[in-house]
């Protein structure tokens, strides 16, 4: 400084005059901008060319988020703070102005370079798996926004030259209003500790709102908001808190037991349930799967009509039933489908008859979850109970159509 000063003496120029301050700015800019130029120009620029030539995502996640960049603003702003320290006189109106101007500079770049350090932390974070069970993007966000909530006072303080604490201690009175303002960021933030904490919700899960219109893969889980992408590829965005006020499904047990239901049902026409003539026992003991279930019933039956030396009349002999030896050969069929779970609940059961008939309902897991080959199996299944249902002298019911109304008014007409 004082050699500065020494300097323009002899050119005739004191330290406050108009073309002293004209010079030292001069100074003070040429530095910034040679500083500039060598940090982007050349360090930065040489740094991302090896980084994108680098086989480590590391440093190529790091060249995305510009957070050497950023970090070298902070370090061009500490130098202009410095040099207006040194250059000028301290309790000028131009070394205040010039200062408080750098101060903000740093302060600014400081928290971009830290909202650059959380997303390349919360990018490297997502290739682990154990990154996936927390909400760690809702809890990024929450920390950005408390930074520049710090940031934003600190920065009002050095402008009206208060104390932050005096800024700090005023905001109690303002409380109400903040809440009300942040209270979307701040139910969020409760709701994504609590999802992460009971384990309800990741990414990937699939999650059923219909109150929300969701259906499908979660993508996105905010502070405030959740994305979920619908097997429609439509996308729903609900409130991140109302998967904890509301009643939602999440279908990850299903995905991770490897297993996934078949709850279907068909409708019999009652009038078509009948006992099984000799006739037709001998035909459908031919049948491999129904073999061992034919002899088994055909021995208790006849076992139990002579212990009870039962009457040739149906009504005080046991017989077997169509409907009875269906739900056998169906269940015997499930058991050895080769890509139905054996491991988990199995059954044809019976639902209560309607006017629709007698519903007859498959309950069964396939060994795979994944949607189409769900559904093929499911196809498949279904494809051959319709097509065998005959062969035990039953029949699906079906709601005459207009055809049938229109056949039967031809034969009565004529």
């Amino acid at each position: 400084m004082q050699e500065l000063i020494s300097i323009l003496r002899q050119f005739g120029i004191e330290p406050d005059h108009p073309t002293s301050l004209m010079v030292i700015f001069a100074i003070i800019l040429l530095t910034a901008v040679v500083v500039h130029f060598i940090l982007h120009r050349i360090v930065l620029r040489t740094f991302e060319k090896r980084a994108r030539a680098s086989a480590r995502l590391t440093l190529q996640i790091i060249t995305q988020h510009k957070l050497f960049q950023r970090l070298a603003f902070v370090l061009q702003g500490i130098i202009v703070n410095v040099q207006a320290v040194l250059w000028l006189q301290k309790g000028s109106d131009a070394a205040a102005i010039l200062t408080t101007c750098a101060q903000l500079w740093v302060m600014l770049y400081a928290l971009m370079s830290f909202f650059s350090l959380l997303d390349v932390v919360y990018e490297l974070s997502a290739k682990f798996a154990v990154a996936s069970q927390l909400p760690l993007k809702g809890i990024f966000q929450s920390v950005k926004l408390i930074s520049a909530i710090v940031i934003a006072i600190m920065m009002i303080s050095l402008l009206i030259g208060k104390s932050p604490a005096i800024l700090i201690s005023g905001l109690g009175a303002m409380a109400a209003v903040l809440m009300l303002v942040f209270k979307d960021p701040i139910l969020g933030l409760v709701a994504g500790i609590q999802l992460s904490a009971n384990s309800m919700l990741k990414l990937g899960d699939w999650l059923e709102m219909p109150k929300y219109g969701a259906d499908g893969a979660v993508t996105d889980i905010g502070l405030t908001t959740v994305k979920v992408r619908n097997w429609d590829n439509t996308i729903t965005t609900l409130p991140t808190y109302a998967l904890v006020s509301d009643a939602f499904k999440n279908w990850r047990g299903m995905t991770d037991s490897g297993g996934r239901r078949i709850k279907r049902s068909i409708n019999i026409d009652t009038t078509s349930i009948h006992f099984l003539t000799d006739e037709a026992q001998e035909r459908l003991i031919q049948a491999r799967l129904l073999q061992p279930y034919m002899a088994a019933r055909q021995q208790e039956i006849s076992a139990w009509n002579q212990e009870n030396a039962a009457t040739p009349s149906v009504l005080n002999r046991r017989n077997m039933t169509n409907i009875g030896t269906f739900r056998a050969y169906l269940a015997e069929y499930l058991r050895n489908h080769p890509q139905i779970r054996q491991d988990m609940t199995l059954m044809v059961r019976q639902l209560a008859p309607a006017a629709e008939g007698l519903p007859l309902e498959i309950y069964a897991f396939t060994n795979t979850v994944v949607w189409l080959e769900y559904e093929a199996i499911q196809a498949d299944i279904f494809d051959h109970i319709f097509a065998v249902i005959e062969e035990f002298g039953l029949r699906i019911y079906q709601t005459p159509s207009g055809n049938d109304i229109r056949a039967l008014a031809a034969v009565v007409s004529g």
